[in-house]
């Protein structure tokens, strides 16, 4: 019983720090992306895709699509295979938690 309540309280007590490295690994690894689609996926005066405030779910479509090849890209298909099913949720979650600034 006392080895229950040690592991329920290390548990509880590393669970906060656990969630918080899960949503920064959605920015570690959108980093890779700022280049092309800008910081935070916040393209400004780009021909390319704003990514920031997109829906979860379409995020995760297009980039699956990529990587399946059923969307044609040069560059992000490549891009899109490097990634896990996993790590594709987690770039799609923070890109849709993103707020894009208004155009001025």
């Amino acid at each position: 019983m006392i080895m229950f309540r040690c592991l329920l309280v290390i548990t509880l007590l590393t669970a906060p720090g656990f969630a918080r490295s899960e949503s920064s690994i959605g920015a570690r690894l959108a980093a890779t992306c700022a280049a092309c689609h800008g910081t935070a996926g916040d393209t400004k005066g780009s021909t390319l895709p704003r990514l920031a405030g997109q829906s979860q779910q379409a995020l995760s479509a297009n980039l699956q699509a990529f990587k399946t090849g059923k969307r044609p890209s040069t560059i992000m298909t490549q891009i899109a295979k490097g990634y896990t099913d996993e790590q594709i949720e987690q770039l799609a979650a923070y890109f849709a938690a993103q707020k894009p600034e208004a155009a001025k």
